[in-house]
């Protein structure tokens, strides 16, 4: 297989549909009656993977910590700052305006809001239908019929498209984001959290129903989002990130029986037990997240972490791939070894 670079141990190769070299998405800060530079916040910083075609990626990590950026960084609807996203073979970050309209029928997104995601004063079947529209796909009769196909294949019934997206419960307006998402038949879907703003009875079929479309249409997605537990089960690889950078990413079995970051070790057991018998070691970390504007030097995870040393103040870590049964781990900590290996986590002070 014909390898193309190799980045902080990620290698490219023909199998990804999606790869990403050292992305980063900086915002300027402004101050002063001339607006003037006075900083950056380095939204995303120097991120690297890859997704196979069919497969899901799971994104994970705090409020604030750049995946959404980072995810629309990928499709360009926000400007990267500097690196390479490659997606079937093309390079997008460099991609013109006339190739970009092309490529983006291959890359769609379904948003976390599903009601302000969807235009109020259109119709469900004009909102559905506006991709088919924009693109020229079908008119007429046509495109009504392919309407009505796309309403049924996401459990949405033909006689409602006359309606508005505010006469539809939540799990149903999510339905009808993904209908649209799907119209073009792309091969690449983002979900940025699509089902935190749910009920935990609707979450289900909402999964359930990307896991079927994922099966009958050859989809691969980049899944964003909070809750470890759905991660677990929907995503065949999961990417943890902190303070804009992947501190972790490995295959999601392999992630959740040995994680080998204290950050994601920290989520796991911040992830609530169904079962009160079944007791958790909670891994505590101190302070809060740092600032942003001026984020910590060497590792950004060390004023937080309960195995920090020296060499994780002055220097930060790589992605590097982990010695033992799990090749394709890979972990940005300069002491993965010890933390990989412990009988029990540390409880910081």
């Amino acid at each position: 297989m014909q390898e193309r670079w190799d980045n902080d141990a990620v290698k490219v190769t023909q199998e990804n549909l999606l790869d990403v070299r050292d992305l980063r998405v900086s915002f300027p800060i402004r101050r002063g009656p001339l607006a003037r530079v006075t900083g950056h916040v380095r939204a995303v910083d120097g991120v690297s993977f890859g997704i196979a075609r069919g497969t899901t990626l799971g994104l994970v990590g705090e409020s604030g910590c750049g995946k959404t950026t980072l995810a629309r960084a990928i499709l360009r609807l926000i400007e990267p700052t500097a690196g390479e996203i490659r997606f079937d073979g093309v390079d997008v970050s460099a991609a013109s305006n006339a190739s970009l309209r092309k490529l983006r029928r291959d890359m769609q997104i379904v948003f976390q809001d599903p009601f302000g995601s969807l235009n109020p004063r259109m119709t469900v079947g004009r909102i559905i239908a506006e991709p088919l529209a924009l693109y020229r796909i079908a008119a007429g009769r046509k495109r009504r019929a392919m309407v009505s196909e796309l309403a049924e294949r996401v459990g949405l019934a033909p006689s409602q498209m006359d309606r508005y997206p505010h006469e539809f419960s939540g799990g149903q307006r999510q339905r009808i984001g993904i209908a649209r998402a799907i119209a073009l038949k792309p091969k690449f879907i983002v979900c940025d959290e699509p089902v935190s703003a749910l009920d935990v009875s609707v979450q289900s079929q909402i999964l359930n129903l990307l896991s079927d479309l994922q099966e009958e249409l050859g989809l691969t997605y980049l899944f964003i989002a909070h809750n470890l537990a759905v991660v677990e089960h929907f995503a065949g690889r999961v990417a943890v990130m902190y303070l804009g950078r992947i501190v972790e990413i490995a295959d999601a079995v392999d992630l959740y029986n040995q994680p080998r970051h204290p950050y994601t070790m920290a989520l796991l057991a911040a992830v609530p037990q169904p079962d009160p018998t079944r007791r958790r070691e909670y891994v505590g970390l101190k302070g809060d997240v740092p600032n942003p504007l001026n984020p910590p030097t060497g590792c950004p995870f060390h004023p937080r972490c309960p195995f920090t040393t020296a060499v994780c103040r002055e220097m930060p870590p790589f992605l590097e791939n982990q010695s033992g049964p799990a090749p394709r781990h890979r972990v940005a900590c300069h002491r993965a070894e010890k933390v990989g290996h412990s009988a029990a986590p540390v409880v910081a002070e």
